[in-house]
């Protein structure tokens, strides 16, 4: 066997050097001998974690029981406790008026996110467990309710339910309003769950009376020098639920008639066009009450309601009246026009809440379709026995000061009855939508400017002069406002616009429902507009630096 050759030894600077992992970190360095173990020490061991001789092992700690990562701390207090969360940029100062009305302090801490808002005061209760959560919520969703199903906008209801709560202790709740759903959710603190309850607002129905009542009822409530315990609030609630309207079917009825020949004497009618106006009025306000004891949706009801004003209309037109059957027909309409959900439902939106304000919007179109349906109806009849008809002609402006001033002031009285007002608010209206009238006219038709800009200015006057009167008396503006804008509704553009269209005259129909839009919203931004003038008048000298606390942040 043949040796192989062997290869010549590598020189020493060319040798390549062992890798670290190949090393050990307790080898001695070269020219060190390494120690030899003795025999009698009782530990022999060379890493640098043992423990010294002469130390004893310190014991085991006990096993800890396995609970949640989210269990409140033993040393905890929630009454006693900071806030959960504090901004980067600090917690945020909101001083109030101590005599601001509480719609005020609870819509600036409403705008505030629930992590931005500042350290709840302690609990004013005498209680110091408080009333259960759970009753709390039930309480707030009852007023809620009330409050929604009366007519009032979703910001007012959120701060209303908001109130409650804070008054029982529960600051950490967020409340939410749509058009049919209520909610609210509290959570105690960052490591408890939160608890959340809802209710939906099945009916509906305009009773100022009782709105002013549960007011009332919360102004009581959001005082701190009152006490009202659960049990006593849900007895005043009780009384409030059991109040009879303030005013027989009979006599709305008769309202109803009147507000009709008031607003075609608005619109240029003479004695003759007002009683035909109200009788058509009063016989669709029967028809309506008809199909509503029979379960019929409101929609019929409508429908229903606005034959007899057409009819009345057709009957002056065969009858070779030289009268105006299109003011019969509009005054006819006039207290069927829900030109108050028009303006409630642009409210919301300039607030914020779209979901409230797109679903009023859709019954208001509901509404308007029934009127047309049931105007329509009459019409083709008409037509078929050779009447010849132009309802849908432009109406001529006719210049009767005072009679008009008049007019004015007596729909808006009837407008108020309407609305279930009590007999204290119903003078203070008829005032101010005479006042209103008085101030659209002078701009509108005295000075020939535009009936936007005169309708806008007019209404922000009601909301301003509604606002101040509620803030005196601590009560909802609803009675203020709403029956005082009654002579600036839009509600002949509107029926115009939408009869047109049926006519298939889409250019003249949608120029007249583009002014209408107009007109609504200006009176719902003047409206608006009056009330946040009338809150700043309210506050205190000190107060405003602070009410950058209380603008709304909509994704800016």
């Amino acid at each position: 066997m043949v040796a192989e050759p062997e290869e010549p030894d590598e020189a020493p600077e060319d040798r390549k050097p062992q890798s670290d992992e190949a090393r050990s970190a307790f080898v001695p360095p070269v020219g060190v001998e390494p120690r030899e173990p003795v025999e009698d020490e009782p530990h022999s061991t060379t890493s640098e974690f043992a423990l010294p001789s002469g130390l004893a092992p310190e014991p085991p700690p006990a096993p800890e029981q396995e609970g949640s990562a989210f269990a409140t701390p033993s040393t905890y207090s929630a009454k006693t406790s900071p806030p959960a969360f504090t901004p980067a940029y600090g917690i945020p100062l909101v001083r109030m008026a101590e005599d601001a009305p509480w719609q005020d302090r609870m819509r600036t801490m409403l705008r505030l996110p629930l992590a931005d808002r500042p350290v709840p005061e302690a609990a004013r209760k005498t209680d110091e467990a408080g009333p259960p959560v759970a009753r709390v919520f039930d309480l707030t969703l009852r007023i809620g309710e009330l409050l929604l199903a009366g007519g009032e906008g979703a910001e007012d209801v959120e701060a209303a339910m908001f109130a409650i709560c804070r008054s029982y202790g529960l600051d950490r709740c967020e409340p939410t309003v749509t058009f049919t759903l209520l909610s609210i959710t509290y959570q105690p603190s960052l490591v408890d769950d939160p608890v959340t309850a809802n209710r939906t607002v099945r009916r509906r129905g305009t009773d100022y009376t009782r709105l002013a009542a549960v007011y009332q009822l919360l102004a009581d409530i959001a005082d701190p020098e009152h006490d009202v315990p659960p049990e006593e609030a849900y007895r005043r609630l009780a009384e409030i639920r059991r109040n009879r309207h303030p005013y027989p079917g009979w006599f709305l009825t008769v309202a109803a008639g009147v507000l009709a020949g008031a607003a075609s004497v608005l619109l240029g009618g003479g004695p003759t066009v007002f009683f035909v106006a109200a009788l058509g009025a009063m016989l669709g306000d029967r028809l309506a009450w008809l199909c509503a004891g029979q379960g019929l949706p409101e929609f019929y009801q409508f429908l229903v309601a606005a034959m007899p004003p057409a009819a009345m209309g057709v009957a002056l037109t065969l009858l070779h009246a030289d009268l105006r059957p299109s003011a019969v027909i509009t005054g006819g309409l006039f207290a069927l026009i829900p030109g108050r959900a028009l303006v409630a439902a642009v409210q919301d939106g300039l607030t914020g809440f779209y979901i409230t304000a797109s679903a009023r919007l859709l019954e208001v179109g509901y509404f308007f379709v029934a009127i047309v349906v049931g105007v329509l109806s009459v019409l083709y009849l008409a037509v078929q026995v050779g009447a010849p008809l132009n309802p849908e002609g432009v109406l001529r402006p006719v210049e009767r000061p005072v009679v008009q001033i008049l007019a004015s002031m007596v729909l808006c009285a009837t407008f108020a009855i309407l609305l279930q007002q009590s007999r204290s608010t119903v003078l203070f209206a008829t005032l101010n939508g005479g006042v209103a009238w008085v101030i659209y006219a002078s701009i509108a038709v005295t000075a020939g400017g535009s009936a936007v800009v005169s309708t806008a200015v007019a209404a922000g006057l009601v909301g301003l002069f509604g606002q101040l009167i509620a803030r005196y008396h601590h009560t909802s503006s609803l009675p203020y406002v709403t029956a005082a804008i009654g002579p600036l509704l839009p509600g002949s553009a509107m029926y115009f616009g939408v009869l047109a269209i049926a006519q298939n005259n889409l250019d003249q129909g949608f120029t007249s429902l583009a002014k209408a839009a107009a007109l609504a919203l200006a009176i719902a931004i003047g409206v608006n507009l009056g009330g946040e003038l009338a809150r700043m008048f309210m506050q205190a000298p000190g107060a405003a630096a602070a009410r950058r606390a209380a603008k709304r942040t909509r994704g800016f």
